[in-house]
C-alpha cells in the first residue's frame, strides 16, 4: 500500500470543533510546561530546605509540592509568632509608659519629697 499524504484543510474550512481538536494538544503541552517550569523554580528556590529533609535523593514533583506547602506553613507560623511577640513587647512598653505617667502624676499631686520622687522616677526609667 502506498503512503497517503494528509493535507490539512485551510483554517477557514475547519469547523470550530475541529479547530479545538487540533489546538487542544498544543494548549495542554503549554499548560504542562508551565506547571513543570514552576515546580522546577520551587525546587531551585527551596533547594537548601529540601537537602535538609531528604539529602541525596531525587525528588518527584509531588515531593517538591508537598515540601513547599510544609515549608510555607512553617514560615507562616513563624511569622505569626514574631508578630505576636512584637505586639506583646509594644503593649508592655506602652503599658509601662502609662504606668510611669500615672506614678509621676500621683507623686506630683501628693507632694512627696522631691528627693524620693527623683529616685523613684530614676528607678522606673531604668
Amino acid at each position: 500500500m502506498a503512503p497517503s499524504a494528509v493535507f490539512l484543510e485551510p483554517d477557514n474550512l475547519l469547523t470550530p470543533k475541529e479547530k479545538n481538536k487540533l489546538r487542544k494538544p498544543v494548549v495542554e503541552k503549554m499548560r504542562r510546561d508551565r506547571i513543570n517550569s514552576s515546580i522546577e523554580q520551587l525546587k531551585l528556590l527551596l533547594e537548601k530546605e529540601f537537602q535538609r529533609h531528604q539529602p541525596n535523593s531525587k525528588l518527584e514533583k509531588a515531593d517538591i509540592l508537598e515540601m513547599t506547602v510544609s515549608y510555607l506553613k512553617q514560615q507562616s507560623q513563624l511569622q505569626m509568632k514574631r508578630s505576636f511577640h512584637k505586639s506583646s513587647q509594644f503593649d508592655f512598653r506602652e503599658g509601662y509608659s502609662r504606668c510611669l505617667q500615672e506614678a509621676f502624676n500621683f507623686l506630683s499631686l501628693h507632694k512627696v519629697r522631691t528627693e524620693t520622687q527623683t529616685k523613684l522616677l530614676s528607678h522606673f526609667q531604668k
